[in-house]
């Protein structure tokens, strides 16, 4: 039993499409909502070869819940405020939740940012409870960085594809083969990986990071995303080892159908995320962590903007380039399916419903081993005191 995803932005697209300008150029359906563009592509679910992983996301919308009314909505909203008072509770969202999420978390005092932006506010910000809409590698930094506190997820099935595809046990037989070798890991990973780890990067510090540690002579194991791992050995010349990974959303994005895309709107500009392929992101005329993109769609002198990364980002980006056309870059071939259609089906998994769930139940916490806790925090300030500027994946 298979969902199409192409709904999933804030799984309400009847009522996208009712306020939405439909185009169809290259056999897909472009979609105007204001100034955002989307590509609606049906979607087969078994979108990872970690099976496990699909099996949880297709099980979670084998049973959708019903499209709530405005009535309906707001009641639910005002639910979940009164609980966030309750629990002295603060929403911390990433760019890539639904954009209900967002807003939600704008107008209660928490914060929509990056994953260790998140981790950040949620240490610095005097609420005793941190709700992390988001997945849950977010969850378990936020734990390791604010042990004191009390960490809820909307759901703690909520994962990431490239912490799948790093067991710990595979991952630490890999590093014991290469004893010689400094150990750099996204922080797109689990805390257990981040343990066995000597450095946690994030997408817009990797570069300064990797090219540090080369200047003192070191060796690199990389892990798990592959496609940044080549970008950053790439503009480094660094010796990195590289684990064999990918995040399914930036996997599908296609040079080709990118290509087609930019001869529709010649005077557009390129923003790519480096989890995308080497070809995607040889065409970029930026390449950039999330927030990095976003700023880039302010200073960009372009008009129109084609974004390859999670489309739930074009919140916070139009936010922040409200008069710029911004188009989701394709992620199938012509007349192909996609999998992720350019959002993070774990993303997706966080609704409404369960934050006001887990607020009334207390459920979904995140609870960290705490001699894990204690080598994974080693890895993260290390590269929390690096003396370059930090923004998260």
């Amino acid at each position: 039993d298979h969902r199409d995803l192409h709904s999933f932005p804030t799984r309400r697209s009847s009522d996208l499409r009712k306020n939405g300008r439909f185009l169809s150029p290259f056999n897909r359906n472009v979609v105007k909502f204001g100034s955002i563009f989307s590509v609606f592509i049906s979607s087969d679910l078994s979108m990872s070869s970690a099976s496990n992983g699909s099996a949880i996301v297709r099980d979670f919308w084998a049973n959708p819940k019903k499209d709530l009314s405005p009535q309906e909505k707001d009641q639910l909203l005002t639910e979940i405020r009164a609980l966030l008072a309750k629990e002295d509770a603060v929403i911390v969202a990433h760019y890539y939740t639904d954009p209900e999420i967002q807003a939600l978390a704008e107008a209660t005092g928490g914060c929509v940012a990056d994953s260790l932006e998140m981790a950040r506010f949620g240490n610095d910000h005097p609420a005793s409870t941190l709700l992390v809409a988001g997945v849950r590698f977010m969850g378990e930094t936020a734990k390791i960085l604010s042990p004191q506190k009390r960490i809820l997820m909307p759901t703690l099935e909520a994962t990431c594809s490239l912490d799948l595809g790093c067991p710990i046990e595979d991952f630490s037989d890999f590093c014991d083969q290469h004893p010689d070798r400094t150990v750099v890991v996204y922080a797109n990973t689990s805390a257990a990986v981040k343990a066995r780890a000597d450095w946690v990067v994030t997408s817009s510090i990797a570069l300064d990071v990797v090219s540090h540690l080369k200047e003192q002579g070191e060796k690199i194991i990389w892990a798990p995303d592959k496609h940044l791992g080549n970008y950053v050995e790439r503009e480094t010349g660094a010796d990195m080892l590289l684990w064999d990974s990918a995040c399914i959303v930036h996997d599908e994005f296609k040079a080709k159908g990118l290509q087609d895309l930019q001869a529709v709107y010649p005077d557009s500009a390129i923003l790519v995320h480096p989890e995308s392929p080497e070809a995607v992101v040889r065409m970029a005329d930026v390449v950039g962590s999330t927030s990095q993109l976003i700023a880039a769609a302010k200073s960009l002198p372009n008009e129109t903007l084609i974004v390859a990364t999670d489309k739930a980002i074009f919140y916070k980006m139009q936010q922040a380039a409200p008069d710029k056309t911004l188009i989701e870059a394709p992620t199938a071939g012509n007349g192909g399916t996609c999998r992720s259609c350019a959002h993070c089906p774990w993303m997706a998994m966080n609704l409404l419903e369960n934050i006001r769930d887990v607020l009334m139940t207390g459920d979904q916490e995140v609870l960290i081993d705490e001699s894990v806790r204690r080598k994974a925090v080693v890895s993260l300030q290390r590269m929390l005191n690096f003396n370059k500027p930090v923004t998260a994946a």
